[in-house]
């Protein structure tokens, strides 16, 4: 599996991005998808995930902010992020959890200015 992050960027507080992360290769098996981010100095950490059931989950965090969806059709997850907030910065990356394990992406960078 190939995972293809984009959509980041700078944006002020109390702007909005959205990510995308497009996934190639085999998916066969994969239970879910999900975006984690990390800062500098900071240990990776979970932001929201979508089960294949269409089940999700946020960090508290992000809750009410955040909106995790797909597009099936395009095997592309998306990362609808409003009300940035400085602590928000991080590089951002999707992954991928399936029976065969996780796989990451490459991460692409968010910068909120205060």
């Amino acid at each position: 599996v190939q995972l293809q992050a984009s959509g980041g960027g700078l944006v002020q507080t109390g702007g909005s991005l959205r990510l995308s992360c497009t996934a190639s290769g085999n998916i066969v098996g994969v239970r879910a998808r999900g975006w984690y981010r990390q800062a500098p100095g900071k240990q990776r950490e979970l932001v929201a995930t979508l089960t294949t059931a269409g089940l999700t989950n946020y960090a508290d965090s992000v809750k009410g902010r955040f909106t995790i969806s797909r597009n099936i059709a395009k095997n592309t997850l998306y990362l609808q992020m409003n009300s940035l907030k400085p602590e928000d910065t991080a590089v951002y990356f999707c992954n991928v959890a399936a029976a065969w394990g996780m796989k990451y992406g490459q991460g692409t960078q968010v910068t909120v200015s205060s």
